[in-house]
């Protein structure tokens, strides 16, 4: 069962992550995991090599809420349909105040908003955008499930699902410009992905945190790339423990395996 799960994957990654010619179950990654006692997985695509690396198969497989690793997609769409006018575009703060988020608190632009992952911007781009449209492009992208419920909380409340498989193929195509969106709207996601930029390396990404009931579901999706060369990666992971620290356990985990697989030194 297993091999045979290895080759569904592999044949979905010839459409989605661009042909892997070795695809390598990767379990001593499962360390990492757990350290911080989750359940997760992890999938690291190096375009250059054409090598597939991925820990837990099967949960790599399997649909959760996107959270706000949706932004990356509502930004492609905003700036398609004009919703967002630019990455400068501001929406003024609705004076609704989130005590954990006070960076959420004031006007932000597109660009402030994606960094700081403002719910309430994208909520706004969301509903500017409508369900019929929103509707049209999950459709026409296949992202997910392509389910909305209420148009500024359907990828918040479990009902657009995406599995990490699927996140993996969705960032690999923004990179090379392979999603149905003007080519200057892709760059100017891509932008505003950029998170760290060395010497060395470019690390881009987007984060995502939900709950589904008890449960945690913590994202990184992205990519890292030095030499001019990317590597893509998705890292989900979950945890039952309302005292968990998403924040730092799924960067400690994104950068323990990165370096653990020979990034950040530039020699990729």
């Amino acid at each position: 069962m297993k091999r045979l799960g290895w080759m569904v994957l592999a044949l979905g990654l010839l459409m989605t992550a661009c042909a892997p010619n070795n695809v390598k179950e990767e379990k001593s990654w499962e360390k990492y995991f757990t350290q911080y006692k989750v359940e997760g997985t992890f999938m690291l695509f190096n375009n250059a090599q054409g090598t597939f690396k991925v820990y837990n198969l099967d949960r790599a497989k399997e649909r959760f809420l996107p959270a706000s690793t949706f932004k990356i997609f509502n930004s492609l769409v905003g700036l398609q349909t004009g919703v967002i006018s630019d990455t400068g575009m501001v929406i003024p703060w609705d004076g609704v105040i989130h005590p954990s988020d006070p960076e959420w608190n004031k006007d932000l632009s597109m660009q402030e908003a994606f960094k700081v992952s403002s719910v309430p911007y994208f909520q706004e781009v969301a509903r500017r955008i409508g369900k019929t449209n929103m509707q049209l492009w999950l459709d026409s992208v296949k992202y997910g499930n392509m389910k909305i419920s209420r148009i500024d909380t359907f990828w918040l409340d479990n009902s657009l699902q995406i599995s990490s498989d699927e996140e993996l193929g969705f960032v690999k195509k923004l990179y090379f410009d392979q999603l149905p969106f003007a080519k200057t709207n892709m760059k100017a996601v891509r932008d505003v992905m950029l998170m760290e930029k060395t010497q060395k390396y470019e690390l881009s990404y987007k984060t995502g945190w939900g709950t589904v009931g008890p449960k945690q579901i913590g994202w990184i999706v992205g990519w890292i790339e030095e030499n001019r060369h990317p590597s893509f990666f998705v890292l989900n992971l979950e945890s039952e423990d309302p005292k968990f620290d998403m924040t730092k356990a799924r960067m400690d985990i994104l950068r323990n395996i990165l370096t653990d697989a020979g990034y950040f030194k530039g020699e990729m």
